[in-house]
């Protein structure tokens, strides 16, 4: 059942809310990588205040969205600012009940507010172009996601914003950070196995100890979490 939006209060985040957040990224992606994102965004240049959202219904969070600072860099390296949305994420209990759209369309206001020209965002293509976003691709814009094209929109968020503005969008350094570090984590499971399978097949080689190197990671950024509407 539908929340009454008279229930649900969307404001920026607060100190308090930070232990809150962190649990429902948690819970409504089933891992730790959104949740790692948004501690690491909250302490990083691109932050925004005012654009880390949670929705709170009876001072209890039941979701959260945080929009930070990217940019468009063109051929010549002329950059224009914009925001990018995600994470984002609803409590599992709370979710099909509006308030993701309610993180949204209060993040795009407030980017408004603060004169930003436009708005980008990966994520599904049948949820986003509700709210006025658009193949980024039409305009010539990319992300330095792979293989995103097809998932990733922009938008104006003023008549005109994008008038002559092309090229990839930069987003903040620690969406690749968090991937990274995933990367590497899943480098050594994989070494650890790899090690434990050549004992179980070679006893004779289970004594001594063994030193594997591991290989640099490329470093990719993590894509932008589907919405929790």
């Amino acid at each position: 059942m539908k929340l009454p939006e008279k229930d649900i209060l969307i404001r920026g985040e607060r100190e308090t809310d930070i232990a809150a957040i962190h649990e429902i990224n948690l819970l409504a992606f089933g891992q730790e990588d959104e949740a790692k994102l948004v501690d690491a965004l909250r302490k990083g240049k691109s932050y925004i205040k005012g654009l880390s959202l949670v929705a709170i219904k009876e001072d209890k969070v039941l979701g959260h969205a945080i929009f930070t600072k990217a940019f468009i860099v063109n051929k010549a390296g002329k950059r224009q600012a914009c925001i990018a949305l995600g994470p984002m994420a609803v409590h599992p209990e709370h979710q099909r009940q509006g308030i993701g759209s309610k993180l949204v369309e209060e993040g795009l206001e407030r980017g408004r507010e603060l004169a930003f020209n436009s708005a980008v965002v990966l994520g599904h293509k049948e949820y986003y172009p509700r709210f006025g976003f658009k193949l980024a691709a039409e305009r010539k814009i990319s992300s330095t996601f792979p293989a995103a094209e097809e998932y990733f929109f922009i938008m104006e968020l003023k008549n005109g914003g994008l008038k002559g503005i092309s090229g990839v969008v930069q987003y903040a350094r620690e969406f690749s950070l968090v991937a990274d570090a995933k990367k590497k984590d899943q480098q050594k499971e994989q070494t650890a196995e790899a090690s434990k399978e050549n004992q179980q097949e070679n006893p004779s080689q289970q004594t001594g100890e063994i030193n594997f190197v591991q290989s640099g990671s490329e470093n990719p950024l993590n894509s932008n979490p589907p919405p929790q509407n």
